[in-house]
């Protein structure tokens, strides 16, 4: 157990779905949580109010320890996950693949049949938690760049890296 933690604090995350009061400590988390991109305080705001049935909040001892900010795409039965945040103080707990457990468990996202993210090829954490996932549920992941560097982001940002993991039925997810 590390040393800055009480032994009467629970190391067992409650999940939730955010409120818009959220928004503050969810953009503070992203802002710790490099490499992922800062979205404006606004935004993450708006992701809490508008989009809380496809996202997860994560508290550990009332603090903010982990987010995921998802939404089901138009036209599709696919849940696309946007950015997936764990705070170093709950690391090691697994929080990611809970918290995709737990969106995947909603009522709100019953139809997908596959979950989608963009990755950035240097990205190890996030390669290594969907592909943790993906094996979890017994899904197969594909990838093919998406969002390139230079015809998309101007040169500015490496290319993203559409990562599908198509999902098993939806009894054989919930058995894993």
């Amino acid at each position: 157990m590390p040393k800055d933690v009480n032994q009467s604090e629970t190391r067992t995350p409650l999940l939730r779905k955010p409120e818009s009061t959220d928004g503050a400590a969810i953009w503070e988390l992203i802002k710790d949580c490099k490499p992922l991109d800062e979205n404006s305080m606004y935004c993450n705001l708006i992701q809490a109010d508008h989009f809380a049935d496809t996202c997860v909040l994560a508290e550990l001892n009332g603090e903010v320890v982990g987010w995921i900010s998802g939404h089901m795409i138009p036209g599709e039965n696919a849940l696309f996950v946007w950015q997936v945040a764990v705070s170093a103080k709950a690391r090691g707990l697994g929080l990611g693949k809970t918290m995709l457990f737990e969106l995947l468990n909603r009522k709100e996202t019953d139809g997908a049949v596959a979950i989608k993210t963009t990755i950035t090829r240097d990205n190890d954490a996030s390669w290594g938690l969907f592909r943790s996932f993906a094996r979890a549920v017994g899904g197969e992941l594909s990838d093919a760049p998406h969002f390139e560097k230079s015809a998309h982001f101007d040169g500015q940002h490496d290319t993203e890296h559409m990562v599908t993991i198509a999902l098993p039925r939806a009894e054989l997810r919930s058995a894993a």
